[in-house]
């Protein structure tokens, strides 16, 4: 005897092998349709955090790696002169180094604009 007909046998449904819920709507044959899960329609294993987290290092690592042959190829001497500090980096450096402050003053403003609108959300909780 096999697994469905196991189960058939045991569960008393009427020749269904899976264990997905029907649908109100019917088939031409008069029986309803089983409802099929997102993985079931795509055959794909769906996303997951694991996935998800995955697709981050990756995409990271090719970042890193296109930041390391920007720097490699830009290794000219610049003068920076910033606030009255002045030095020589490499105009790959200089670049990199201004687009993370700037990153960075990004997520400063983000920041405070997510604090502003959790203390508004709490104030009218407690109205």
């Amino acid at each position: 005897m096999s697994n469905s007909d196991n189960r058939q046998a045991n569960s008393g449904e009427s020749g269904r092998d899976d264990e997905r819920p029907m649908t109100p709507e019917s088939t031409s044959a008069g029986k309803p349709e089983p409802i099929k899960s997102q993985t079931q329609r795509s055959g794909t294993s769906g996303h997951t955090r694991t996935a998800g987290t995955w697709a981050a290092v990756v995409i990271a690592t090719v970042a890193l790696i296109v930041l390391l042959v920007f720097i490699l190829q830009n290794l000219q001497q610049a003068a920076i002169t910033f606030f009255g500090i002045r030095t020589n980096l490499p105009i790959g450096v200089a670049l990199l180094l201004a687009a993370a402050i700037g990153g960075l003053l990004v997520a400063l403003v983000g920041a405070a604009r997510i604090l502003q609108l959790r203390r508004s959300q709490h104030r009218r909780r407690r109205q």
